[in-house]
């Protein structure tokens, strides 16, 4: 098998990059070690910047997120029992951000692939690439019982921290940067109206809480646990219950309970793989970085990356400069360090460290009183949150 672009993983951003490439006529061919049903259902991030959602606005992929999406202009910071709204459109010229799970538009760009792109092979698992620094890069791959090779003219790695994609670039090559939390997300799913129209970040002294959604009438909610916990070894009673601790305010708000469909444990890191580009062999995603998720950046920072990619192999096809692609990685990387910087000052805005002394709580509400306070604080927030510009 033979195509321009060899594209490893089927998330949301190898469907992306294959939408992006077929609409400037550059043929791919995706492979995915999973079936269509598991890509499907896999929870994952929930929040798309203005960016990405521009992004598939253009590519052709927008009309179901525009209709069943939820435009958010805004989060809720709670500390010391208070609330203070950040008002997105009023600090960064008009950007706002979307409420619209992974599964979603992973959903849609697979109709869109399987409609009008090239071929998408589920359950093909990428074995290893080969010949990474030469111009003809190959995937060997297992699909239907057999083993067969792709034959490409670029490899583009969007099969996640455990993927093989990385490990083709040799370790001498390579700088790892690296940062683990010693805390987690214990999340539910949860059969209930949002309580809030709007995320609620919570600073509480018993740890951090956030108030998200699926859809008007699915809660997402998440609660700081020590790293390791059991999802198991919660309640639903006694998370509803440390849910309302740690919401609780000054006003008559109140957390509206509901069924748990679902219970699980995010662990909390900080991961950048440099380079990010090796000869033909780009990575893109959580293949080269990782960010804790109290940003919203994991999904749009991959979107960022394939983007960057298409762009750089469209100009390459038109003008025959090859100036975009060799600068990939530190185009990428300018924008994920940004996203690791801002995702690094929400958690330990809002978390709680185990053993954290009473000076690190006054300077955590002193953070937050100044956000609170000052506009051109609060308008950094909103212009990370919302999103960094694309290169």
């Amino acid at each position: 098998m033979r195509t321009t672009v060899g594209i490893i993983g089927a998330g949301p951003a190898g469907l992306l990059l294959a939408r992006l490439l077929h609409n400037a006529g550059i043929d791919s061919v995706v492979l995915e070690s999973r079936d269509r049903a598991y890509v499907e259902r896999r929870q994952r991030a929930g929040i798309l910047e203005q960016g990405t959602a521009d992004v598939l606005r253009a590519a052709g992929a927008g009309e179901r997120m525009d209709r069943e999406g939820l435009r958010h202009d805004g989060i809720e910071l709670r500390f010391d029992r208070r609330r203070h709204r950040v008002d997105f459109p009023a600090l960064t010229g008009g950007r706002s951000v979307m409420v619209y799970a992974q599964t979603e538009v992973c959903k849609d760009l697979i109709a869109l692939q399987l409609r009008e792109g090239g071929p998408l092979l589920f359950e093909a698992e990428a074995l290893a690439v080969e010949d990474a620094a030469t111009d003809a890069p190959r995937v060997r791959f297992r699909h239907e019982g057999s083993e067969d090779v792709l034959e490409c003219e670029y490899v583009v790695g969007c099969d996640g921290f455990w993927g093989v994609a990385r490990n083709a670039i040799p370790a001498e090559l390579t700088q790892v940067f690296e940062r683990t939390y010693p805390f987690g997300w214990l999340g539910i799913l949860a059969d209930v109206p949002p309580s809030h129209d709007e995320l609620v970040y919570a600073r509480h002294d018993r740890g951090f809480a956030l108030l998200s959604m699926r859809s008007p009438s699915v809660s997402r909610l998440y609660l700081q646990v020590p790293d390791g916990t059991d999802a198991g070894a919660w309640s639903d009673e006694e998370i509803w219950e440390e849910l309302e601790r740690r919401f609780e305010t000054a006003d008559d708000w109140r957390l509206e309970r509901g069924p748990i469909t679902q219970k699980s444990v995010t662990p909390m890191r900080s991961y950048v793989h440099e380079p990010m580009r090796h000869g033909r062999l780009f990575l893109a995603g959580d293949a080269a970085h990782i960010v804790p998720p109290t940003g919203a950046k994991g999904l749009n920072l991959a979107v960022g990356d394939v983007v960057t990619f298409a762009r750089a192999l469209t100009h390459r096809e038109k003008t025959g400069s090859a100036e975009l692609l060799d600068t990939y990685s530190e185009t990428c990387l300018r924008r994920i360090w940004q996203a690791e910087r801002f995702s690094y000052d929400m958690t330990t805005l809002l978390h709680r460290a185990p053993g954290a002394t009473g000076f690190e709580d006054r300077l955590q509400l002193a953070r937050l009183e100044r956000i609170a306070s000052s506009r051109a604080a609060e308008t950094d927030l909103a212009e990370g949150y919302t999103g960094f510009p694309f290169g």
